[in-house]
């Protein structure tokens, strides 16, 4: 045989190899549960406005045979996608169908893959997908693994940032013990494209989304999850304006543009605000009801709320919504005493054992930085650490929100916010990412993870005194286990707090916890009750009444 002719058959052959392992690879596709499997398909016909025009639903059927309906999603040119997040181990099957029939590319295509354990590290793909814990008073993993909410607000992140910087951040924000970053998925009045001038989408009666928009973003997205984060987009800014989506586009085409944006992430580890800042309040909220009950289906699995405005409260109008998941408000940015009263003696402190009960978490308390909104003083870290143990203790513990100036609006240099200069200047994302209060975030964590942070609940009633009836910034925060075998007592000044310790159970140890080190100090043996425990300084302390086995 001549050298050629052998050289040409070594090349067949390899191809055939080749082939004939193909074949048993794909139908053997292996996806680890709770990550991400992605399957593409080619139209055969054009359309002028796809997302309009053409709608393609994949029905997923479980090893046990449930099914569950996801749409897919344009991403250019004839491609179309659908993302999915397996729940059960074991084969799968799934079936493509198209309102268009006749698009031989789209319509019944079909596949399947092995969901098989997940093998790595990270806690969503280890316990699996968020959903409201049994009572209803915080989130858990699939497998009831509490999840503490603790978030860092991004807004302008994904939409700025570099890529390589991203992933700077996120490494930051893992190392400081947060577990979710909140910002921004479209256009709105802080940006109005990427940092490569894509806009999100065109028009407004008639909705033309930009998929090079998202294929950028889809890094960014990705980035969080494989950090180990809940990633929690606003979808629709909604705050008065003409460059606000969910304040300016019509009620259908708010669907069209968040059905699009829940189809591309629906598979990722994600928590949805529909709105953004937006008024929800009285007949306007009907509108974002309706437009939740068409984005958010039961199959997509995964929870939504609302991001408000300041110091406004969304339970009475969205608490009975199948896609509504948990009350989320805004305590803001004020530094007076009307903010601080209503955070820590008005509706977070009282309205959140109404039926049916939902997890309240405040997801926008006062950025550090930043400038008061009444007497213009910059929030410091303890503004931070005040806001943030008022929130996880006048309410039943389920998380808190941070926020950094500089951060938010990502900063490359020393300047205002666009559209925000009142609210001062803030540092680089680089700097801001040092905040003293983002210290006391991973000391925080750090303290309700050393106990069982999901028994608390508000406990007034183991004050003797509240000196917060005259000072508002003075209000001590406390709270307990059902059982009174744990409390934790925030005191914002530091001085002295009267317990009615008659209220716990006897042989617990109290303990001192320095929420700006981490540090601990020894406070001696619960006693006779009512009991003075005093701090060491006139700073801010929190007062742990507990078991300790050291």
């Amino acid at each position: 045989m001549e050298k050629t002719d052998a050289t040409v058959w070594n090349i067949v052959g390899t191809l055939v190899m080749v082939l004939f392992c193909a074949g048993p690879a794909i139908a053997a596709k292996q996806v680890e549960q709770w990550t991400r499997v992605e399957d593409t398909f080619q139209s055969t016909n054009d359309y002028d406005n796809p997302v309009r025009e053409a709608k393609l639903r994949v029905e997923f059927t479980s090893p046990s045979s449930k099914k569950r309906t996801i749409l897919a999603f344009w991403d250019g040119g004839q491609t179309w996608r659908v993302r999915f997040s397996p729940d059960e181990l074991g084969k799968w099957s799934y079936r493509a169908s198209c309102s268009d029939q006749q698009n031989k590319g789209l319509h019944s295509k079909s596949g399947s893959f092995q969901c098989v354990p997940y093998q790595g590290s990270l806690q969503f793909f280890r316990h699996g997908e968020l959903r409201l814990s049994k009572n209803r008073r915080h989130l858990e993993h699939a497998d009831d693994t509490p999840f503490f909410w603790l978030a860092d607000t991004v807004w302008c992140g994904p939409l700025f940032a570099d890529l390589d910087d991203w992933h700077v951040f996120l490494k930051d924000r893992v190392d400081k013990e947060f577990t979710a970053i909140q910002f921004v998925m479209t256009q709105w009045r802080m940006a109005a494209t990427d940092a490569e001038g894509n806009p999100t989408f065109w028009g407004k009666e008639k909705v033309r989304v930009n998929p090079k928009y998202f294929q950028r973003l889809d890094k960014y997205v990705d980035a969080i999850n494989d950090a180990g984060m809940l990633a929690v987009p606003v979808l629709l800014w909604a705050i008065r304006g003409s460059d606000n989506p969910g304040y300016y586009l019509p009620e259908d085409q708010k669907i069209v543009l968040a059905e699009y944006m829940v189809a591309r992430y629906g598979a990722h580890q994600a928590l949805w605000f529909l709105g953004g800042d937006g008024d929800y309040s009285g007949d306007k909220s009907e509108t974002w009801k309706r437009v939740g009950r068409a984005v958010f289906r039961e199959d997509q699995h995964r929870l939504a709320t609302m991001h408000v405005r300041g110091r406004s409260w969304v339970g009475n109008e969205f608490r009975n919504e199948p896609w509504f998941s948990f009350i989320s408000y805004q305590s803001g940015h004020g530094d007076d005493d009307k903010t601080f009263r209503w955070l820590n003696q008005g509706p977070p402190s009282t309205e959140w054992n109404k039926k049916p009960t939902l997890p309240v978490i405040n997801t926008e308390p006062n950025y550090e930085a930043h400038n008061g909104y009444t007497y213009r003083r910059v929030h410091t870290d303890h503004s931070v650490r005040r806001a943030a143990y008022w929130s996880l203790l006048v309410s039943p513990t389920a998380g808190v929100t941070y926020g950094g100036q500089g951060i938010w609006g990502w900063h490359t240099k020393v300047q205002g916010p666009a559209d925000h200069i009142r609210t001062g200047l803030g540092s680089p994302w680089n700097v801001a990412k040092d905040l003293p209060g983002t210290f006391s975030m991973k000391y925080l964590h750090e303290l309700f993870k050393s106990v069982d942070w999901w028994r608390l609940i508000p406990a007034p009633q183991l004050l003797a005194e509240q000196p917060g009836k005259k000072d508002a910034s003075k209000f001590i925060a406390a709270a307990k286990s059902g059982e009174g075998d744990l409390a934790v007592i925030y005191l914002p000044e530091g001085g002295t707090v009267k317990v009615k310790t008659d209220l716990l159970k006897k042989g617990l140890t109290a303990r001192w916890f320095h929420p700006r080190t981490g540090g601990l100090l020894e406070a001696g043996k619960v006693q006779k009750s009512p009991q003075t425990f005093k701090t060491a300084d006139r700073n801010d302390w929190v007062l742990m009444l507990g078991r300790y086995s050291n």
